[in-house]
């Protein structure tokens, strides 16, 4: 047999079988239709909706099927009918029976497995009805004292027994002659219960509920829990596998659109699971063959299933898996191959190593009642690993002391970032403390100051920094004209001083102050670092030189401190400098050396012009014009650059995160501050992620004071509200343990206020009150604190070792 199926025109909600498998039928609010089950399709027998005559009780919400005659069926209405159909007749006559006892919807209906004419009912208003569908009302009546009853279904063990499951997700067990009473009721579910079903060859119940858990009941006796299977839904339906004792059918209300086959002795994963439909799947009917059975669909869909198309979900499942707590210790569990011991297994997997040992070693229990099976018996062993040596101890106490000692606010970035470097080296961490100083380095208060001269150079052009070209062009001719005309009248000057001595020269006379006012002139262009600012350090701005200063310093120069001259070296020194405007030099071209020899003046010797003599002392002028040519070819002035280390911190953070070093990233990321607006790169669901893990990485060392003030620290919503959850305290009276609802210590209960009395003094405590949560005994904080200074157990003597000791 293969899998095929045949689409409706609306939603299915039941399917039953006839006796001898050969034909189905289905049901829903706009279905109702019979075919029979051929090789390889569904052909329609019978529409029961094609009738002239609808009603609402053509809407169905279940559907059965006489197991001992093939010509009746019956279906439960949501108008709370319950209708008998007769299929040998055709058109109103067809529906033979048409039972409205129920005031609400029908849920179920089920007949007698050996009764032919008998059929009962369970509804949603809270009661089960027993019919006789040769009469025309219910015959008896069962109240469950419930909201709603959601199935039942009869005992194929006794022919008077029924069993009923029920919103308050209880279970039911009743006999049909003792309509008064149940036999017996147990709860099977912290919900309701939605489905429950008889195995066929033993005393066994399945009920399915919607605590996502499949449970099997052994009502040999008392009712007794043999076998809970957990789900990943709510569960809707269940039937048990023909020929497979340990086999069961389920499939979900909602999520999972599946049929899942599952054998009850291994609870947490499908035998197998069949996907075909598109929706919740509405029920299950297996065709007397345990590799065959039919489902339907929300999906307007019927499906024949062959176990050939199954998919097995246990051999995608991973064979094993690994935790590891905070302590280091890791818990193991594996796979272990068919057939093989406990003692082999055990010998095989508990050798210690240089790391680690195993402590425990636990193995699920294989029946060995059954034949062979192999999903059966699949079986796992979980061990327990601990360190022997102490690099987790060593890790922990780390973090810990680390945690007490960093300063994560209350100083500048600088004084905190000094502070944490030294904490991390005293406690064995010198890889955190160079990580310490570097975020110093790039975020200290010096970093503020030149990231704001930066950070305007790159977003603006800025005069100073992007001088223009021609402006600069201009600027050197202007000086070379000025040069010459300097020269030139320095000439004239030094002829007419010749019979000056030698201390004249720093007279100040005219002739100077002349001289002075032209080299200034020559510096009114604010291109470059002015020379004096440069090389003597002082503040930068127009100055004019005192009495002999020009001469000193251009003496100076002349002895071989010139090398400003060099345009490379006036730019870097400009790039040491502060961010402040970029002035041409007075002193850009190069200084005559000192005249050592004062000749006579020029205008004694008639062939001066074409002196030789002069035309070699002149050669040193014709020198600087080429040397100021390196001047002129500037084609353009560099940008002053600027290093964002925003980038590597971002990794840095992410590369300790990765490591496992939360608590770094997350105190770098704190520390900051208004810094952390420089991180561009760092989303904030990671800024996210590091606060929690850090806040959790507390918890879980019970630093209960550190973890709130990173709450207290944090700027993100999501972290710094969590201390805005969770804010009650309940306290119960000491007594009878009841909740107390009012202020104070009144209980409601037994009207007791010894509790609010101190439990050393024995007076009623006005204020403030401490209290141990444990025995509830408390009293003055002053007493108290003095009580648990000298002793740990309770002052009232009960024996409690109190919390706040």
């Amino acid at each position: 047999m293969t899998t095929f199926h045949v689409t409706q025109e609306g939603p299915v909600n039941a399917l039953a079988l006839n006796k001898d498998f050969s034909q189905v039928a289905i049901c829903g609010r706009n279905v109702f239709k019979v075919y029979t089950i051929e090789e390889d399709k569904f052909r329609e027998v019978c529409n029961v909706r094609a009738s002239k005559h609808l009603n609402v009780g053509f809407s169905c919400n279940d559907v059965s099927w006489s197991p001992t005659d093939d010509h009746y069926l019956a279906t439960a209405a949501t108008n709370g009918h319950v209708s008998v159909w007769n299929l040998t007749k055709m058109g109103k006559a067809m529906q033979e029976q048409d039972y409205q006892d129920h005031k609400r919807t029908v849920n179920k209906v089920n007949f007698h497995a050996s009764e032919p004419n008998k059929l009962i009912s369970g509804s949603q208003d809270g009661t089960m009805r027993y019919f006789d569908i040769r009469v025309k009302s219910a015959v008896a009546v069962f109240y469950s004292n419930t909201e709603s009853v959601r199935d039942v279904q009869f005992s194929p063990h006794s022919p008077y027994a029924f069993s009923a499951v029920s919103d308050n997700g209880s279970v039911q067990l009743w006999d049909i002659r003792k309509p008064e009473k149940y036999q017996q009721q147990y709860t099977a579910h912290s919900g309701p219960v939605f489905a429950c079903d008889w195995h066929p060859e033993v005393t066994w119940l399945a009920t399915a509920s919607r605590d996502r858990t499949i449970k099997v009941w052994d009502l040999t006796n008392k009712p007794t829990l043999e076998y809970t299977i957990h789900t990943i839904a709510s569960i809707g339906h269940v039937k048990w596998r023909p020929q497979r004792k340990y086999h069961i059918a389920s499939c979900a209300l909602v999520i999972d659109c599946s049929i899942n086959v599952w054998d009850v002795r291994r609870p947490y994963i499908p035998f197998a699971a069949f996907n075909e439909h598109r929706d919740i799947a509405s029920g299950v009917q297996w065709r007397g063959d345990p590799d065959i059975f039919l489902s339907s669909g929300r999906d307007s869909t019927l499906y024949h299933h062959s176990f050939n198309n199954a998919s097995r979900p246990a051999a995608k499942a991973n064979p094993q898996g690994l935790a590891v707590n905070n302590n280091g210790e890791i818990i193991f569990a594996r796979k272990i191959p068919p057939f093989q011991t406990s003692a082999s297994s055990t010998s095989s997997m508990t050798t210690p190593t240089s790391l680690a040992k195993a402590t425990v070693g636990l193995m699920r229990k294989i029946s060995m009642t059954q034949a062979i099976d192999q999903f059966h018996h699949a079986s796992s062993m979980l061990q327990h690993f601990s360190h022997v040596n102490e690099m987790a101890n060593y890790e922990s106490e780390s973090i810990l002391a680390l945690s007490k000692n960093y300063v994560l606010s209350g100083r500048s970035i600088s004084e905190m970032c000094e502070h944490n470097s030294v904490v991390a080296r005293e406690f064995g961490k010198p890889h955190l403390s160079v990580v310490w100083k570097i975020i110093k380095t790039m975020y200290g208060e010096e970093f503020l100051q030149n990231s704001i001269h930066a950070g305007s150079s790159n977003r603006e052009e800025v005069a100073h920094n992007n001088i223009n070209m021609s402006n600069i062009s201009s600027a050197v001719i202007q000086i070379e004209s000025t040069i010459n005309s300097h020269r030139e009248t320095e000439t004239d000057q030094n002829s007419k001083a010749a019979s000056d001595t030698q201390a004249a020269q720093f007279s100040g006379g005219d002739d100077e102050t002349e001289n002075e006012d032209q080299v200034d002139n020559v510096g009114t262009y604010t291109g470059f670092p002015t020379y004096l600012n440069v090389r003597s350090g002082l503040p930068k701005g127009d100055f004019s030189f005192g009495e002999n200063e020009l001469d000193m310093e251009l003496d100076s120069l002349n002895a071989g401190d010139c090398y400003f001259l060099d345009f490379h070296n006036v730019y870097r020194s400009y790039n040491h400098a502060d961010g402040s405007d970029w002035i041409l030099p007075n002193e850009a071209f190069p200084i005559r050396h000192e005249i050592q020899d004062r000749s006579p003046p020029p205008e004694q010797f008639p062939n001066h012009h074409h002196s030789p003599d002069l035309h070699e002392d002149t050669q040193p002028i014709y020198q600087v014009e080429e040397t100021s040519s390196t001047l002129i070819s500037v084609s353009k002035i560099p940008k002053k650059s600027s290093w964002d280390p925003s980038s590597l911190v971002v990794e840095t953070l992410k590369h300790h995160a990765i490591l496992g070093d939360i608590q770094t990233a997350a105190c770098v990321l704190i520390v900051l501050g208004d810094c952390r607006k420089f991180l561009k790169e760092l989303d904030e669901a990671t800024e996210e992620h590091w606060l929690l893990g850090y806040i959790e990485m507390l918890t879980s060392y019970k630093l209960w004071n550190n973890a709130t003030q990173i709450i207290k620290l944090a700027w993100l919503p999501s972290v710094y509200q969590l201390n805005q959850q969770s804010t009650r305290i309940n306290t119960n009276c000491g007594k009878c343990l009841k909740p107390l609802q009012r202020v104070g210590w009144l209980c409601d209960r037994c009207h007791s206020s010894k509790y609010a009395l101190c439990s050393i003094c024995n007076q009623v405590v006005k204020g403030l009150y401490v209290w141990c949560q444990g025995c509830s005994h408390g009293g003055h904080i002053a007493h108290m604190k003095q009580w648990v200074s000298t002793k740990k157990m309770c002052p009232t003597g009960c024996g409690h070792l109190c919390e706040y000791g």
